[in-house]
């Protein structure tokens, strides 16, 4: 009996470092492995991390009642979220590095209904524009202009298709970024501006490759798209096996998004979510972070890691000039997005309509 309990207590020290389990949902490909992997190391905690691809596919596990300890929306979806009562308010004397974070990026997201209370910034980045600019320029025929008309415009539209176009699958920055390009704000649109806007960019999904937020990356890497909406992230990830792409901010502006860690309300593990939210704010782990996701860090620019990050890879740092063309994705009333989210299905619809080629850049 003595032998059974000293195996029995044996085997419970074995596995004590993993006796707890913090339950993350994030943003496919959007942390380093092997910062992940510090964590377990440093906090003797398993982290069961799941992903997903879409927004809408993180506003369907919360209204399920999935039992998260720590999701990731993005700012526009903070508010709702907030309303809906699906996240709980933070300690955030528990976050002992939250120092770290960039005042302004925190002073942004504090401005979406008190959203400073329920989150904590974990990386932002734009929605911009790439281009492989030979492809572009031999199908047009001239000069390709540093403008979203690339992606919206019937008339290139036409051109470019033969050579691959690609959105996301994103409708509120779609709607956005369409809207602000005919110099509308989306969150002033009315159901039937929406509903118009909608009808149209239908009208132009069926010439699109890509519509998507994953397999377009490598489709840019490979040459199967010559222009494509993409977060910067992406962008860069696929211009580093392609160097003749370029990712840029077209002179009409471009969405910034901040994606931020937040605790839902039914959490069970809400103490482990606190000690992996703080472990991100640690500048070297933010660091870390950042080069392998691509995706720009939200912390402070005078710290050294940022310094040096800055250094070492200035393609992942905006420069202010871009900065200053980046504008938020404003949060968005019940009926608008119901409005957007049904049009979407229509563009959806249309875009797979299409052929998808098989011929590649050369």
């Amino acid at each position: 009996m003595m032998r059974g309990l000293l195996c029995a207590v044996l085997m419970f020290c074995a596995t004590s470092s993993y006796a707890q389990t913090l339950r993350v949902y994030n943003w496919k490909d959007y942390i380093d492995p092997a910062v992940l992997a510090g964590f377990e190391r440093d906090s003797g905690i398993r982290v069961d991390y799941q992903t997903y691809t879409t927004a809408q596919e993180l506003d369907e596990a919360l209204q399920a009642g999935s039992a998260f300890d720590l999701v990731v929306p993005s700012h526009f979806q903070l508010q709702r979220l907030i309303g809906e009562g699906r996240l709980q308010a933070l300690d955030l004397s528990k976050l002992r590095h939250y120092g770290n974070l960039d005042p302004k990026l925190v002073a942004s997201l504090a401005g979406f209904s008190g959203a400073g209370r329920y989150m904590v910034p974990y990386l932002w980045s734009t929605v911009g524009l790439v281009v492989e600019r030979e492809a572009v320029e031999r199908a047009l025929g001239e000069a390709a202009p540093p403008s979203w008309s690339l992606l919206f415009d019937a008339q290139y539209a036409q051109r470019l298709q033969a050579c691959g176009m690609g959105w996301l699958d994103a409708p509120e920055e779609t709607f956005s970024l369409w809207m602000n390009l005919q110099g509308k704000r989306l969150f002033e649109a009315s159901p039937r501006r929406l509903a118009d806007s909608g009808a149209q960019l239908a009208s132009q999904a069926a010439a699109l490759h890509a519509l998507n937020n994953e397999a377009y990356i490598e489709d840019l890497a490979s040459g199967r798209l010559c222009v494509a909406m993409a977060w910067s992230g992406h962008a860069l990830l696929a211009a580093s096996r392609r160097s003749t792409l370029e990712f840029l901010v077209p002179e009409e502006g471009a969405l910034m998004t901040i994606d931020s860690w937040a605790i839902p309300r039914d959490a069970q593990q809400p103490e482990l979510a606190y000690r992996f939210i703080d472990y991100m704010l640690q500048p070297n782990n933010a660091r870390l972070n950042t080069l392998a996701t691509r995706f720009y860090a939200p912390l402070r620019s005078d710290l050294p890691e940022m310094r040096e990050l800055a250094q070492r890879a200035p393609a992942l740092v905006p420069p202010a000039s871009e900065r200053r063309r980046l504008y938020f994705l404003e949060p968005l009333k019940a009926e608008q997005k119901r409005v957007i989210d049904q049009q979407w299905q229509a563009v959806k619809q249309q875009q797979r309509l299409r052929q998808p080629l098989s011929t590649e850049l050369e």
